[in-house]
């Protein structure tokens, strides 16, 4: 079954593809015999009731001299392809958001969205773990710098971060004692008009922020430990942490169970768990990477994961 596989990434001409997720998923798309559409940067559309894209064809290969050849773009109906695959990073915002409901009305056509438009919407990265209380670390969610400040006093050592952030940008650890706790919140929540999350320090960091990739609701069997280095707390590998391949535990396992099927139930076909010691942290549903990475120190092939579960669904079995 040969596929047309549209992608709204990233430029791709800037992209890392030693590490770069969406990247193994166009190889893999190739690879299978399915053609390739870019959609350039800002490319998404409505002319009336049709969801629209400027389209160009795309070849790929695992070449970092040459990784990509883009053909002649044109503006195209999205129902003209089979499969979207919506991979741009975080911020979630308005431009974000209107792009996802371009999506949905191509979904409506009868386009398969990965992942699901709705979803994107409804399930905000740090939020989301939330709908999953049994599996997360105290935590609390406010604009007011006081109600935060009251949880930083319960809990003493705490981690705190803006709801839009990733690659561990702007995170913040902090206790009761901490001289610029009141800078921080003023500026986490820019003066009680944004919410912030708090959640209480999990000193497990030190052996690693572990990213769980589920494909469909399952998880696969390898996590990448994301391992702060020197004096730093945070383990993003964008802030310097270093990356571990390492076999799920039991209670990853068990996380993945809990998580999982309502995450397949939304149509969040590719999703990464932030897990820190015994607990989710992140439910990471725009763009999770670290592919490439377990699928070098494990010889996986995750994104021929994703488009068997892709295919299954596009066929009408998933």
């Amino acid at each position: 079954m040969s596929l047309d596989v549209a992608v709204v990434m990233d430029p791709i001409g800037k992209i890392k593809i030693g590490k770069d997720s969406t990247f193994a998923m166009l190889l893999e798309a190739r690879r299978r015999g399915h053609r390739l559409h870019y959609v350039l940067p800002g490319g998404l559309w409505l002319d009336g009731p049709r969801a629209m894209a400027r389209l160009a064809p795309l070849e790929v290969r695992d070449d970092p001299s040459g990784w990509f050849t883009l053909g002649e773009p044109a503006p195209r109906p999205l129902a003209s392809v089979d499969v979207v695959l919506m991979r741009t990073d975080p911020p979630v915002d308005a431009n974000y958001l209107h792009d996802t409901h371009i999506l949905s009305v191509a979904q409506a056509e009868g386009v398969l969205v990965v992942n699901d438009p709705a979803g994107l919407r409804d399930l905000n990265e740090k939020l989301g773990a939330l709908l999953f209380p049994q599996c997360c670390p105290p935590t609390r969610v406010a604009r007011d710098p006081a109600l935060l400040r009251d949880f930083v006093a319960e809990h003493d050592q705490v981690v705190l971060k803006p709801l839009d952030g990733m690659g561990g940008r702007s995170i913040f650890r902090a206790s009761a004692a901490d001289p610029n706790l009141n800078v921080i919140l003023e500026t986490l929540t820019q003066g009680g008009r944004d919410l912030a999350l708090a959640q209480r320090y999990l000193p497990e960091i030190k052996d690693g922020d572990k990213r769980i990739l589920l494909v469909d609701g399952e998880p696969v069997p390898y996590c990448l430990a994301r391992i702060p280095q020197g004096s730093e707390f945070r383990g993003n590998l964008a802030a310097g942490g270093r990356g571990e391949g390492r076999p799920l535990t039991d209670r990853d396992r068990w996380i993945a169970a809990q998580v999982g099927p309502e995450l397949r139930r939304r149509g969040m076909v590719f999703v990464g768990l932030d897990v820190i010691g015994d607990y989710l942290t992140e439910v990471n549903v725009t763009s999770p990477t670290c592919i490439r990475e377990l699928d070098a120190q494990f010889g996986l092939n995750i994104a021929g994961q994703l488009f068997d579960a892709i295919e299954a669904r596009r066929a009408g079995h998933g």
